[in-house]
This record gives structure tokens, sequence and C-alpha cells, in this order.
């Protein structure tokens, strides 16, 4: 058996951190045996996003789904202009916690974590 990818410092934008936490970390729980993923942080408005990735330096971005696409290409604007264009970033579709409940935003992210991750 080959050991598990990484490890990928992950910061979440998600204005509820503590669902946030719970969510990824199923997400890491389940996939622990392919990727090691470390939430290192959650910034929790798109004011926040700029001094946490600053402080984080993070391998991987995720927006939450309560985010506008517009506001999510704007998250991903700012991170990229901390990191640069290596950061990997993942945006749940709008609306997808509020219209399908967690157990969908964990499949979602896990069906997709193969094709972000490589």
């Amino acid at each position: 058996m080959s050991s598990p990818s990484g490890p990928y410092k992950l910061v979440t934008v998600n204005t509820a951190p503590d669902r946030a936490r719970r969510l990824i970390g199923r997400v890491v729980e389940d996939v622990k045996d392919k990727y090691t993923i470390i939430h290192a942080s959650n910034a929790t408005s798109i004011d926040e996003v700029k001094s946490v990735v600053e402080e984080h330096r993070p391998d991987i971005l995720f927006t939450a789904s309560m985010w506008t696409p517009e506001e999510a290409h704007q998250i991903i604007a700012i991170a990229k202009g901390v990191v640069g264009e290596d950061l990997k970033t993942f945006s749940l579709p709008q609306g997808l916690q509020v219209n399908k409940g967690p157990d969908a935003v964990v499949e979602y992210i896990e069906e997709n974590l193969p094709s972000l991750l490589g």
C-alpha cells in the first residue's frame, strides 16, 4: 500500500468556522489513506483572506457555498496574489450546504479531490 500524498495545508473561507472545521474534519478522516490534509485555518470574511493566507501560506484554498461565484473569484484572486498561481483552489457551488446539507458538501469535496490534487 502506498503512503498518502501530501501533506497539503488547507485554508477555508467560510462564515461559519465551526461548520468548516467539522466538515473538513470528516473529509480529512475519510481520505487519510490517499491524502494528508492539514486544515490550517479559516477566514470568516473576504476581508480576512489576505492576512490568513499570508500567515499560513496554504497549498489549497476552499471557498464555501455561501459565497457567490463572483465572491469566490475575488477570494481566489486575493489568495493567489499572496502565494502565487500554484495555489490549488476549489469553490463549492453556491447554496450546496443550504439546499442539500453537510453530507452533500463532504461528498462533493471528496469526489473532486483527485482532480484537484492529482
